[in-house]
């Protein structure tokens, strides 16, 4: 017996793919608010964690920090039609990436992870099905990663949304910050960029960038980092924001920027620029840090950070500069919203 038809048109057309293809097509407005919280906690998301004291369930959740440690709280939204389409990825694909985004703000300043709220808003006509795989996504990425889903909060919209907040922990007086660079200091990336980056311009998205937070928490427990930012909106605007928090300049060496695994190759086939996607792709979700001269070389922090290591320039008096790039790439601007 065949499924109701669905109009790409209608209401519900922009979710036929993440439909069953038979039987009832339970929505939002037919599971009702409890409804799917009680199947978000079956998915895992009333499991607790070490320093959760009250989680999911009640009217707040109760975290207990440890002896001289700070919070650290992140906030971020994943919009569909913004930052996301449902036919270009996947519902559980969207969902780890909003988690994703907030988990590297949390490496970034060096904290460890204490647990997350997650705010879902949506059309009473989405599937069920749909919001279930947004919260296998965001619970598979915070499973790996020891970050509970303390809480959040359901409500009717127009398109879907996530809105995450965050929370960590870090050793008090030890938070990696944006400021704090000064000239003559190395900059220095971990990982490899440009794959996010080339994915959303094919516009097939499969790939996440994993949060790099024991590299984040090592860097803050060795105390050698002088500034420190993720690169979500591009490297080239990531770097841009470092220098402004710090007051400082860039040279930045293009040369020695380290690409994705078989990225010139992908994107030539797509007719992109490998380069472009790697200074200005984002959501790559490595983080971009400075050393003072003396510290020590990349092999060295590599085996510290336990992930490669690069170094890709300098830090300068004043200015933004790009060596071995050209005219147009030195000014890539990475992600914006307005």
């Amino acid at each position: 017996m065949r499924g109701p038809r669905i109009d790409p048109g209608g209401p519900l057309g922009r979710y036929a793919g993440r439909m069953p293809r038979r039987g009832p097509l339970p929505r939002l407005q037919d599971l009702g608010e409890f409804g799917l919280i009680d199947r978000i906690a079956a998915l895992g998301g009333r499991r607790r964690a070490p320093g959760v004291v009250l989680g999911m369930g009640d009217d707040a959740a109760i975290l207990r920090l440890r002896p001289h440690e700070d919070v650290v709280v992140t906030t971020d939204a994943l919009v569909e039609g913004v930052h996301f389409r449902f036919d270009q990825e996947s519902a559980r694909t969207a969902g780890r990436r909003a988690l994703a985004a907030n988990l590297s703000d949390l490496a970034a300043m060096g904290a460890r992870p204490l647990g997350f709220t997650w705010a879902l808003a949506a059309p009473p006509s989405l599937p069920a099905r749909t919001a279930l795989e947004l919260a296998r996504g965001l619970l598979d990425l915070a499973g790996r990663h020891a970050c509970p889903l303390v809480g959040g909060n359901v409500s009717r919209a127009s398109e879907v949304s996530l809105t995450l907040a965050a929370l960590g922990a870090v050793a008090r007086g030890r938070a990696l910050t944006r400021a704090g660079a000064r000239p003559g200091d190395r900059i220095l990336v971990t990982g490899a960029l440009g794959r996010a980056g080339l994915e959303r311009a094919r516009g097939r998205v499969r790939h996440v960038g994993e949060p790099r937070l024991r590299a984040g928490r090592a860097l803050a427990r060795a105390g050698l980092a002088t500034a420190c930012i993720d690169i979500s909106d591009g490297l080239l605007a990531d770097l841009g924001q470092l220098c402004r928090a710090s007051r400082v300049g860039a040279l930045l060496d293009a040369r020695l920027v380290p690409r994705a695994r078989n990225l010139g190759a992908a994107a030539r086939r797509a007719s992109l620029d490998p380069l472009a996607l790697a200074l200005g792709g984002g959501e790559d979700y490595e983080l971009l840090f400075t050393v003072a001269p003396r510290a020590p070389a990349p092999a060295r922090l590599a085996r510290l950070l336990d992930v490669a290591v690069t170094e890709i320039g300098a830090v300068t008096e004043r200015g933004l500069r790009v060596a071995g790039a050209p005219a147009g790439q030195a000014h890539a601007t990475g992600w914006r919203h307005f």
